[in-house]
């Protein structure tokens, strides 16, 4: 069996080629630890997407480490980094790593995938759907993202996919109508676990967010207490600009993780570290590939682990 460890290293592997090595290769060319030594490891971090406060304060941790220390290997200052990578995650995390702690082991589990067209909404849809399902989970899917008819058309390709069954309506219904109905079935047919795709975009004079939580609002009477988690789906490779195109999202709903897609075709994995900061909100999920298998839990240390493996 293939290991979490393992599959993450594949999916840094451009970020690594990127902001590792190069932190590899400064490290290596300079003899003994220096003032200079520091600044240009801030300044790779910045340029690896970590963030300047962020790199201050990972660079802060490494200066006090090694106030007395003239030689320093390359393994040695790796390992602090590490240590002030975990650290830093650790303590943006909230108390209970999630805003819905207590619901998680409900049934129907309604889980609201939110996020702009183009982030790999569907297809973390559907690889939650696989996860699920592997579990031994009753899976149902909900296509209310009904304005664009190649949502529609790719959740149905999941849907044979994965092998779960998919609620959906004609293009231009009412994706609330469409939620209403999922929420229904997923308690007729005593289902586990209902992932319900929305809107990245509307093309019409309907504001998107006003949507969203209209749509929230209906699950909420049909099934009390739903939806149990909203997850952002946020495209690793944006980078630090997903910060502001996922305020757009937590300011109108109470998003409760983050499901970081496309993270096997970034250079910019360092950018989890200023998500997770600026957001305050847990990753839970990261895809590390195409296939309905490459899919994460996300963990702080395999995390920081992989990135330097």
């Amino acid at each position: 069996m293939v290991s979490i460890l393992h599959n993450l290293k594949n999916g840094l592997k451009r970020t690594r080629d990127n902001f590792t090595s190069s932190l590899r290769t400064l490290i290596q060319s300079r003899k003994g630890f220096s003032q200079e030594l520091l600044e240009e490891i801030e300044e790779t971090l910045i340029l690896g997407d970590i963030g300047v406060e962020i790199s201050t304060a990972i660079v802060d941790g490494i200066r006090e480490h090694f106030i007395k220390v003239k030689d320093v290997t390359y393994e040695q200052l790796v390992n602090v980094i590490k240590d002030e990578i975990k650290h830093q995650l650790s303590s943006m995390l909230p108390e209970n790593n999630s805003k819905y702690p207590a619901k998680r082991d409900v049934s129907p589990m309604v889980i609201l995938m939110v996020g702009v067209n183009g982030t790999g909404k569907t297809t973390a849809i559907g690889k939650l759907a696989y996860y699920y399902r592997n579990q031994g989970k009753r899976v149902l899917l909900a296509a209310a993202d009904t304005y664009r008819a190649a949502a529609v058309d790719q959740l149905e390709i999941w849907k044979d996919r994965v092998g779960v069954d998919i609620i959906k309506n004609k293009e231009g219904t009412d994706p609330a109508a469409v939620a209403y109905d999922s929420a229904q079935a997923a308690l007729a047919r005593k289902i586990n676990v209902l992932l319900i795709d929305t809107a990245g975009r509307i093309h019409t004079d309907v504001n998107l967010m006003q949507e969203l939580v209209k749509i929230k609002k209906v699950i909420g009477k049909i099934i009390p207490g739903a939806p149990h988690k909203i997850l952002l789906v946020i495209d690793a490779n944006m980078g630090q600009n997903a910060i502001s195109q996922a305020r757009l999202f937590t300011e109108s709903l109470d998003v409760s993780g983050i499901f970081l897609s496309k993270l096997d075709g970034t250079a910019k994995g360092g950018a989890v570290i200023p998500i997770m900061k600026n957001l305050k909100i847990p990753i839970e999920f990261v895809g590390t590939g195409e296939l309905k298998e490459d899919l994460q839990l996300f963990n702080i240390s395999e995390f920081t682990d992989a990135l330097f493996a």
